[in-house]
């Protein structure tokens, strides 16, 4: 499908949406990911991070829940793996969803009993939770019949998953949940990698046909290895902060690295 084409696919509040984020073409993952799940197929996207696969999933089922004839009980079901993640997920999928008047909630194990009780009470049309949420929601008789509305799954982070006692359990909860709707609900999986992608689609949509999607867009890294020195300042700190001099300048280091970043991810053993 060509760019100009792809954006037509859905509703006007949607497109005002995409405009006003000055977004004027769908990235590669969103070119040829979207027509599979507007149609409904279950998809496996691969593409990198930062390609927008979030909204290749996000934006047609917003278009699919809008032609829904009966919207009530969580519609689409967003399952990522990292907890963290969910405060931006949330953000993003807040605004796409609210320009065409969808409510957005997020349930884990830090989400606040009034909010619980909000969603119990009024269900928002979407949620967003984790593996392990998702089975302490399918025991409570409440928020199974909410459960039991919805038509479409989105699992993100998806290679985290894979080789993981978490997957499994992931799995059987998905199990669980087409036996509370009744029926088969579409499956959209998103990855930034995966070394077997096809075992993948199988193993999260039961063997049934899905579709493979990749992109070959390649993002640009530059990878710089650093080992900071020691300067006076740092050994003039060390008996004040109690710590050695070669920790100091590797923190003196990462602060001013991220002070000086838009944003930036700092990974460190424990």
């Amino acid at each position: 499908m060509s760019p100009e084409n792809t954006f037509k696919l859905f509703p006007e509040c949607l497109i005002s949406a995409i405009r006003d984020k000055g977004i004027t073409e769908p990235t590669e993952i969103q070119r040829k990911g979207i027509p599979h799940v507007i149609r409904g197929d279950n998809a496996l996207l691969i593409a990198p991070t930062g390609s927008g696969k979030t909204e290749a999933a996000i934006w047609p089922i917003i278009s699919r829940i809008l032609n829904e004839k009966e919207k009530t009980g969580f519609l689409l079901l967003y399952i990522t793996p990292l907890r963290a993640l969910n405060r931006d997920l949330e953000d993003r999928i807040i605004f796409w969803a609210s320009k065409c008047g969808l409510n957005v909630g997020v349930r884990h194990g830090d989400t606040l009993k009034s909010e619980r009780m909000r969603q119990s009470r009024s269900p928002p049309e979407i949620i967003i939770t984790t593996p392990e949420t998702l089975q302490i929601m399918l025991s409570s008789p409440k928020l199974s019949l909410h459960l039991s509305r919805v038509k479409y799954v989105v699992i993100d982070e998806v290679h985290e998953l894979l080789d993981d006692k978490r997957g499994v359990q992931l799995s059987i909860a998905l199990e669980r949940l087409r036996r509370i709707t009744g029926r088969d609900f579409q499956r959209v999986m998103l990855s930034a990698s995966l070394g077997n992608p096809h075992i993948a689609l199988d193993f999260f949509s039961y063997s049934k046909k899905g579709k493979l999607v990749t992109s070959g867009e390649e993002r640009k890294m530059i990878i710089r290895v650093m080992f900071p020195r020691v300067t006076e300042k740092d050994l003039k700190l060390s008996p004040k902060l109690l710590l050695e001099p070669e920790v100091i300048a590797r923190v003196r280091v990462l602060a001013d690295a991220i002070r000086s970043s838009r944003s930036a991810i700092v990974f460190t053993n424990t």
